[in-house]
């Protein structure tokens, strides 16, 4: 196990390397720079301006250095206001992003459970039925479309929740709902077909037989069982989340990290730009990582050796 643990641990670090390097790539090679924007300058401001942000050195130079700032946990200043470094947007968009993300997440286990769970123990009958068209829909449907439609209705005419920005509790609701009906729909979707599965067993037949009750049945073998698939696409559905709060957050002007990305690309401000898919990326891997290590311990069936043959 601890083998297992280290040689992921390794992968993780190298493909974060590879984001980072990736990424520096392309920021530095498409046209364009970060002081279009500023209109017409002389060309003395514009070469002061390269060298204080040191833009005036070779590549290789720029990737070295920024590794070893990276290593530091220092993004650098923003290249648009250079009185907030990048480390500031983070902290301060970090945790909004996070609150946003965990509260989807969430709602899209919580509920994705329960309507699988409802749609294969009532199959082909209106709960199953209507679980489905719910996951259809939520599939169907673009989040960004999903959240204009929630923000005039529940909004503007019903007047239930604020319209956006990020204050109170009641203003978490309608983006939360937004960003979790994708992962929300794939659950139930996924749930659904792996308790049909699992109920078809042997072992859920021998309890049955045994005269358990049902519920104790569902509870402690099928559900229990039928939980590995959606353990496993958890890292998945984690990046659903985080690449659909950056139109989210837009949309309903949430001051988190995906609108601190959006913003970042528009003005070519790559500290920011950078910065943020770190901090996006570790979280993902991390993520994933956590998953892989908890599916090796969930399931005993799963190998984390090899054996010999």
């Amino acid at each position: 196990m601890l083998r297992y643990t280290l040689n992921r641990f390794k992968w993780a670090i190298i493909t974060l390397w590879a984001v980072i390097t990736l990424t520096f790539i392309i920021m530095h090679t498409i046209p364009g720079n970060p002081f279009a924007k500023e209109g017409a300058m002389p060309p003395a401001v514009y070469e002061n301006l390269q060298v204080h942000y040191g833009l005036d050195k070779p590549l290789l130079t720029q990737y070295g250095n920024y590794l070893l700032e990276v290593v530091q946990f220092d993004f650098g200043p923003s290249l648009k206001s250079s009185s907030i470094s990048v480390n500031d947007y983070i902290l301060k968009g970090f945790p909004v992003s996070l609150h946003l993300g965990a509260q989807a997440l969430v709602i899209a286990i919580f509920f994705g459970l329960i309507l699988g769970v409802v749609a294969s123990l009532k199959r082909n009958k209106w709960p199953d039925y209507l679980s489905m068209i719910i996951a259809i829909v939520g599939i169907s449907v673009p989040n960004f479309i999903l959240a204009t439609i929630l923000i005039n209705y529940f909004a503007i005419k019903w007047n239930i929740f604020p319209v956006a920005t990020w204050a109170t509790w009641q203003h978490t609701i309608l983006p939360s709902i937004a960003l979790s009906m994708m992962p929300l729909a794939f659950i139930a979707r996924l749930m659904r077909t792996s308790m049909l599965e699992v109920m078809g067993q042997d072992y859920i037949l021998t309890a049955k037989a045994k005269g358990l009750k049902r519920s104790g049945v569902i509870i402690k073998h099928a559900i229990r069982n039928a939980l590995l698939p959606i353990i496993t696409v958890l890292g998945i559905l984690t990046a659903n989340i985080v690449t659909g709060s950056f139109i989210i957050e837009r949309i309903f002007g949430i001051p988190g990290m995906g609108d601190m990305f959006v913003k970042g690309i528009s003005n070519r401000d790559y500290p920011v730009i950078l910065g943020s898919t770190i901090v996006y990326s570790a979280v993902l891997i991390l993520l994933i990582f956590i998953v892989d290590i908890a599916y090796t311990l969930i399931d005993p069936r799963i190998k984390v050796t090899g054996e010999k043959k």
